[in-house]
């Protein structure tokens, strides 16, 4: 019997030392992953944060997009009611231009003095007039000659007269004035625009990228998390093994030494058991096993 305990003993206490190394390594190994774990966690966590706070500056980026193109779309319908009305005004200055055009005063030209002409030989016939060179039948002669004179002077300046094109001249550089002050706000308004949708298409790509690291964090933690679990499960059955082992050699040596189990084998005894039926202890709980 001794022998055979001696052989067992031969047996079991080398692969004792084995295994402990197997549970310190186990240990060691699975304590590095789960702090990986973490690690990544807290990076997955971060950088979650910032995606969570680019999407809101997305959101804020888009909205601001879209007031902007609501004010481009009124501000061309403004230029468009500018243009239309710069349009009919060149419309009626063309029009005038041609009616005054110089074929047409040409014909007449020739047959019309100036105002200033006429007026000049009215000023010097009311000087002879008044000097008594028109008396008898020459004041008769002088009446009719004045009464002509005149109608030739109001004739002369209707003609004269522009029919309006200087007021349209006055319209046509208003009109144009707020029309190019239409469109300058309209060019502003779309460079507006589109600088806040290049704004929120960088925020979005940035929001991608980042995203994407977060995944990647997160498959990095599932793997990690996996070798963590694996090397923990190895570690477990490790203990299991060299408790069992343990367990044998005690009971050899008990009965060797005809001694009785005491309160603490019983203890570990029942750790064991619920170690082995898969139910999970404290680390304490693991200590004092492997302290037993």
């Amino acid at each position: 019997m001794k022998m055979e305990s001696g052989e067992i003993r031969g047996i079991l206490q080398p692969l004792c030392e084995d295994i402990q190394e197997q549970i310190s390594y186990n240990r060691e190994e699975r304590d590095q992953w789960n702090s990986k774990v973490r690690k990544l966690l807290d990076e997955r966590n971060e950088l979650n944060r910032q995606v969570k706070e680019l999407i809101t500056e997305v959101q804020s980026q888009k909205a601001l997009r879209d007031d902007a193109n609501k004010t481009v779309r009124e501000l061309k319908e403004i230029r468009a009611d500018k243009t239309e009305v710069l349009r009919e005004i060149r419309t009626n200055f063309r029009e005038k231009i041609a009616e005054n055009s110089p074929q047409e005063e040409k014909g007449t030209r020739d047959r019309t003095r100036s105002p200033g002409r006429i007026r000049a030989e009215i000023d010097l016939l009311e000087k002879q007039y008044n000097e008594g060179r028109f008396l008898g039948k020459k004041e008769r002669d002088f009446v009719a000659k004045m009464k002509k004179l005149h109608q030739e002077l109001r004739e002369a300046k209707e003609k004269k007269s522009d029919g309006g094109i200087r007021e349209l001249k006055i319209q046509l550089r208003d009109a144009e004035k707020k029309q190019e002050d239409a469109h300058k706000k309209v060019k502003r308004a779309v460079i507006g625009a589109q600088e806040a949708h290049d704004l929120m298409a960088e925020l979005s790509e940035e929001v991608d990228r980042l995203r994407e690291k977060a995944n990647s964090a997160q498959s990095g933690v599932t793997r990690a998390k996996r070798e963590a679990d694996s090397l923990h499960g190895r570690y477990i059955v490790s203990l299991r093994c060299i408790h069992s082992m343990q367990d044998l050699l005690k009971s050899l040596n008990s009965r060797e030494g005809g001694a009785t189990e005491d309160d603490e084998q019983v203890e570990v005894a029942d750790l064991m058991t619920r170690l082995m039926s898969g139910d999970t202890l404290s680390t304490d709980e693991i200590m004092a096993l492997q302290r037993n």
